[in-house]
């Protein structure tokens, strides 16, 4: 089974807001950059976001988004669902018209399935996530990349004037 882009990207983009918390708010810009997800398509995401109450937005110069509370109170699965991501395993979207309008013989087994999936991940918070210790490595990594320089147009530099 596998997970949408549309969840995945949601869930990472939480996460960047989690790793900020209590800072400054962060724009969708620089999830963008950050994350390597469109502005465009974050933008459709906190919508829905913004709809569920798991983020607010702060208005203005410094402006941004922050967690609408605590990242121990938000969960993987809270954040799918915001964001309309139905994981079902089935091919009949669960609704039991696998083929034909019946059930097909396996339809409980990929429904227990999906069930299974949606309780691990109400069972995990942005917080619990965040303290794993390979997640915290990658943050501390990220962290101490040096940032990459930000090509300016017509401006000209030592090293791109000519001789």
């Amino acid at each position: 089974m596998k997970l949408s882009t549309k969840g995945r990207y949601a869930v990472t983009a939480m996460l960047d807001l989690a790793i900020n918390d209590g800072k400054n708010p962060v724009t969708l810009a620089e999830i963008s950059q950050c994350q390597g997800i469109s502005l465009s398509y974050l933008e459709q995401l906190f919508a829905r976001l913004r709809r569920a109450e798991l983020v607010t937005g702060v208005r203005g110069p410094g402006g941004g988004y922050r967690l609408a509370r605590e990242a121990s109170g938000i969960t993987i699965a809270d954040i799918i669902d915001a964001v309309d991501e139905h994981l079902d395993a089935t091919r009949c979207g669960g609704s039991g018209d696998c083929q034909d309008g019946e059930k097909c013989l396996t339809h409980d087994l990929w429904c227990e399935l999906s069930q299974q999936i949606h309780n691990f991940l109400k069972e995990i918070n942005l917080q619990e996530f965040l303290d794993r210790p390979t997640v915290r490595a990658i943050i501390q990594e990220e962290q101490n990349k040096e940032p990459e320089p930000v090509p300016t147009l017509g401006v000209r530099t030592p090293d791109t004037q000519a001789a």
